[in-house]
């Protein structure tokens, strides 16, 4: 299912995004705009996580990876 939504966009953006279906790199607006609001969900549900699994009780298994993962840069998701 999907929903029909009107954004309005910087001009240079409009063209970033024209760039890349013309070059080939997506095959309409539409899946450029989908791929850069998936990729900020994940990005959203990876920046929560860490905090999430931390706060699980020290004798359980993730616990260790929690406060790992509080403290690894999230910079490779983009």
């Amino acid at each position: 299912m999907s929903k029909r939504i009107a954004v309005r966009l910087p001009d240079d953006i409009v063209e970033f995004v024209d760039g890349l279906v013309e070059g080939g790199q997506a095959a309409s607006r539409d899946v450029v705009v989908e791929r850069a609001l998936d990729r900020e969900r994940r990005r959203d549900v990876a920046a929560r996580t860490p905090s999430i699994v931390a706060g699980v009780d020290a004798d359980h298994d993730l616990a260790n990876l929690g406060q790992l993962a509080v403290h690894t840069r999230l910079d490779c998701l983009d």
